[in-house]
């Protein structure tokens, strides 16, 4: 997988929260931070401590999102998994 191909899958995360009527604020932010530093990643380039702490964040938010946001979980797996696999 390649860097778009995450660029894309964040943006259907993003999208999968738009479309729900019960995000709270915190998730939004969480999202978004992880947004950003997804893009950090992909343009600056990374080192492998970098993209683990990225590994690390999106993977707690995969817990918190499996009880309420069944549909924005998917995608945030398909990160996770994209993230292990690309070479950032």
């Amino acid at each position: 997988m390649n860097q778009e191909n995450l660029k894309e899958l964040l943006n259907s995360l993003n999208e999968a929260l738009e479309n729900t009527d019960q995000v709270d604020a915190e998730t939004l932010r969480l999202v978004h931070e992880l947004d950003e530093e997804i893009h950090r990643l992909t343009e600056a380039g990374a080192e492998a401590d970098d993209v683990e702490g990225v590994l690390d964040q999106a993977k707690s938010m995969e817990t918190r999102f499996a009880v309420d946001h069944p549909v924005a979980e998917r995608f945030l797996r398909e990160i996770i998994e994209a993230l292990s696999r690309v070479g950032i």
